[in-house]
């Protein structure tokens, strides 16, 4: 007689997001006093996902003090973890960094269009 050892199924492996399409997602973030997305006004720093893929969004305001951090976490939370169907990540964490400083500078050529098209001169 053998003796058969009960086997139990690997753990699913996580697959982490890919970077280009998180960006992609976050041009659905909206500021909600400019009407412009934030990675064209050039508020998203960077973007990684750690090993539970949780997407960590290094971002900065256009000012610190901003009253409206919890309206832009909450619409990046549903970009990035919203549906139709899964997220591209379990969930999101955001570090509010000061370092370097917001500036007109970091705008993209895109941002600018839009800034101009509500009425913004940039």
């Amino acid at each position: 007689m053998t003796e058969s050892t009960p086997t139990t199924a690997p753990a699913a492996p996580v697959i982490k997001a890919d970077l280009e399409e998180l960006e992609e997602a976050m041009r659905d973030v909206v500021d909600p006093e400019l009407g412009v997305n934030v990675v064209d006004l050039g508020l998203v720093y960077g973007i990684e996902v750690d090993d539970s893929n949780v997407a960590v969004i290094d971002m900065t305001l256009t000012s610190a003090a901003c009253p409206l951090t919890d309206v832009i976490e909450d619409q990046a939370r549903q970009a990035l973890t919203g549906g139709p169907g899964p997220g591209l990540v379990e969930d999101i964490r955001i570090n509010w960094v000061w370092m370097p400083p917001w500036g007109p500078d970091k705008i993209t050529d895109d941002g600018r269009e839009q800034l101009r098209a509500l009425g913004f001169r940039v």
